[in-house]
């Protein structure tokens, strides 16, 4: 089924082609990897939009103009209303870019960390019309998104190799944990700022490069700033409604950090 849409600016290309020509106006997707996962944000974040890029070549327009693209069903897993919308996007005057927004719909996606997560797939193809015509090579007139709501345990490792997850301090492994974990890290760019970008050159943004998975270096802050307002969060009598909703085998094992 063809979907005509108008585009919405972007500048966002991993591919250099000429972009203006003024014999031909032709279209064509430009970033090559395109993947989402909710992963560690927090879990009250429901949706997202994911912007699919694209270039024309040939010459602008002083009004905002329409190409047409469709999906390919066959190559799709993700089904429209559950796991994604489609927005309105729109090419705008005078511009040689824009992007196919995306709407990602956490309450869709299925699985979980311990059945595994479906990692869902999204296909778009460029059609001609409107006064566009798909360019370059074939491959450039088509696009898949790849989109999950995985959270998985990160690759912390000891000395042997081994992947660790210290049940002294953080209890039994659990996705929720993680997210919690990350979002009160993410915090501290408010609270010490320059303590906090020494921390992500060591540590990683998501904390992903915890060596042996223990911040030894940074112990005292991640106890007050972060293990702290975990144990308080998951020990909230208020909060255990909601988690429980969202994970019902969520072990409450946190343990006080002092």
């Amino acid at each position: 089924m063809l979907i005509p849409f108008a585009m919405t600016m972007a500048s966002c290309s991993e591919t250099d082609y000429m972009t203006f020509d003024t014999n031909d106006s032709g279209v064509y997707f430009t970033k090559d990897t395109l993947e989402y996962s909710f992963g560690v944000t927090p879990v009250e974040v429901r949706s997202h939009t994911y912007k699919v890029p694209f270039r024309i070549m040939g010459p602008t327009s002083k009004d905002s103009r329409k190409v047409n693209f469709s999906i390919d069903a066959s190559k799709t897993t993700a089904q429209e209303g559950v796991q994604y919308r489609i927005g309105q996007p729109v090419i705008p005057a005078d511009s040689v870019g824009g992007y196919i927004p995306v709407e990602i719909l956490r309450d869709g996606l299925e699985g979980d960390y311990q059945n595994g997560y479906t990692r869902y797939k999204l296909t778009f193809r460029l059609v001609s019309g409107n006064g566009f015509t798909p360019t370059l090579d074939s491959l450039s007139h088509e696009r898949v998104v790849f989109f999950d709501n995985a959270v998985d345990q990160p690759a912390w490792y000891n000395a042997h190799g081994q992947k660790v997850w210290s049940l002294s301090t953080l209890g039994q492994w659990h996705p929720y944990k993680l997210i919690k974990m990350v979002e009160y890290f993410h915090e501290l760019k408010n609270t010490i700022p320059e303590t906090y970008k020494k921390m992500v050159a060591l540590y990683g943004e998501n904390l992903e490069n915890i060596e042996y998975g223990d911040p030894y270096q940074y112990r005292t802050i991640f106890k007050k700033y972060i293990y702290l307002p975990m144990y308080e969060h998951f020990n909230d009598p208020a909060n255990r409604e909601m988690i429980l909703s969202l994970y019902p085998d969520f072990p409450f094992d946190f343990p006080n950090p002092f």
